[in-house]
């Protein structure tokens, strides 16, 4: 792809960045020594630093969000217009891209209902949270709200969030947290607590059921899953989790949460995460891939269920649902994500991520049998990992700092951008992440694949 035409000189505008911006995820003392990346154009999969140099991005813009490509002139345009015409107004009433969207979006969601609109993945988890406590206290005096989350997912940054973020090192230095969350162990085959067993599914979901006896099934209210664990690892499900999960749930009457924020919209090639095991949930988060990132928008979505308990006792004040998101009600959100739906439906991108998520999967084997540095590749769709080990008969995970060193590889040698985990798990930061855009073609991921066999040879040369 040609180089954009408008590239110029960025050096003021990096010297703002550098004395103003507070980056994410960043330790600044290196900025005091060498320039921030800028990202300043995107077209497809590509993007152009300040210095005019082309990069693939095969993490969708660095945290598994752009679904669709950069450059989508039409979702800017339905933004655009929409702003024009209605930019904003709070979420106490409606708005025709609110309600459009809201249609579409049960429509591929058999057993949902409803739409709570809000502004990030962390702040949709947060009215999960709020639902599943307010049901407590309406049904059982206060009693039933402890909320169980699995190690190393990940539900978002506010301090609540983190109350249930199974990543230790995301949460080091921001306790004390807030009370009434659990863990249950997880669920990485390849790292099974219980050694080698042919269920492991079913015990690793069966953990769960023992937690919740040790808690007190009456005090239980709600369990927050990633249907695919992203940050932790990418870790798919094992076989015969989620069924002996949902049993357990329905059980002991627990409301089952399903965070969708990074597999939502298409990622594992089924519209949701979910989808792809059978699960019937409650209570269905999202964010990143809902309008790719052309617009700030969350949706937590339930069941009718759910919905009622809010209903019910109109005559009680503060029976229904007393939370406002101010950005939940603005107008881009939805617009941006009408259009980003529509993409996906009529590029047949949910078929383009199975099909080349499958290749790329095959492609990491071949990477595996050539490179011992790797232990596992696992994913589903277009979201992959590879996990890294310095020996594989004791799998031994190599320190963060290789892993790195191979995305900073990836970067130098062949301006291509992947991800790993990092700060996250003490001792086991040890995963290359891969998420490309949906739109993907086999060239796409040669390069990709190209890239990581170079910066695994050049880095260890194993």
């Amino acid at each position: 792809m040609n180089k954009p035409t408008n590239i110029n000189d960025y050096t003021s505008v990096v010297e703002a960045d550098k004395a103003h911006i507070w980056h994410h995820l960043s330790q600044h003392k290196k900025f005091e020594t060498v320039d921030p990346l800028m990202i300043i154009e995107g077209k497809g999969l590509r993007v152009w630093n300040q210095a005019g140099r082309e990069h693939l991005d095969a993490v969708s813009g660095g945290v598994w969000t752009v679904n669709v490509g950069y450059g989508r002139e039409t979702i800017a345009d339905a933004v655009r217009d929409q702003l024009v015409k209605m930019n904003f107004f709070g979420g106490t009433t409606g708005s025709i891209p609110g309600a459009t969207f809201a249609e579409m979006l049960i429509d591929k969601m058999p057993g949902m209902s409803r739409v709570y609109y809000s502004n990030s993945g962390s702040e949709a988890n947060e009215k999960a949270y709020k639902f599943v406590r307010q049901i407590a206290h309406q049904k059982y005096g206060g009693k039933k709200h402890k909320i169980l989350y699995r190690e190393r997912d990940y539900h978002g940054t506010t301090i609540t969030a983190l109350s249930s973020g199974g990543q230790d090192e995301r949460r080091d230095l921001y306790g004390p947290y807030t009370p009434g969350f659990i863990p249950v162990p997880h669920c990485l085959e390849y790292r099974s607590q219980w050694g080698d067993v042919d269920d492991y599914g079913i015990r690793a979901a069966s953990a769960i059921e023992e937690v919740i006896l040790r808690e007190g099934a009456d005090t239980v209210g709600g369990l927050i899953l990633e249907p695919v664990t992203a940050g932790g690892g990418v870790i798919v499900p094992p076989q015969g989790y989620w069924d002996r999960v949902q049993e357990i749930c329905k059980k002991y009457d627990v409301l089952l949460i399903i965070d969708e924020v990074v597999c939502g919209m298409g990622r594992t090639g089924t519209w949701f995460g979910y989808q792809q095991y059978g699960v019937k949930p409650d209570i269905v988060t999202m964010a990143k891939g809902v309008a790719s990132g052309y617009a700030a928008i969350s949706c937590t979505v339930t069941t009718e269920e759910v919905f009622n308990e809010f209903k019910s006792n109109a005559d009680e004040p503060l029976n229904y649902f007393r939370d406002i998101s101010t950005f939940g009600g603005c107008t881009a959100g939805p617009a941006a994500a009408i259009e980003n739906m529509r993409i996906l439906e009529d590029e047949n991108l949910l078929e383009n991520t199975t099909k080349m998520g499958e290749y790329m999967l095959e492609q990491l084997e071949v990477l595996k049998g050539k490179h011992q540095l790797i232990g596992d590749v696992r994913g589903k769709g277009l979201f992959l990992g590879a996990e890294l080990v310095t020996d594989r008969d004791t799998k031994e995970p190599v320190p963060e700092s290789v892993a790195q060193a191979v995305v900073a590889d990836c970067m130098k040698e062949n301006a291509v951008i992947i991800g790993a985990t990092n700060r996250s798990l003490k001792g086991f930061n040890n995963t290359l992440c891969f998420s490309p855009a949906l739109i993907a073609s086999k060239s796409d991921i040669d390069e990709i694949i190209h890239a990581v066999d170079g910066a695994l040879t050049r880095v260890v040369g194993a």
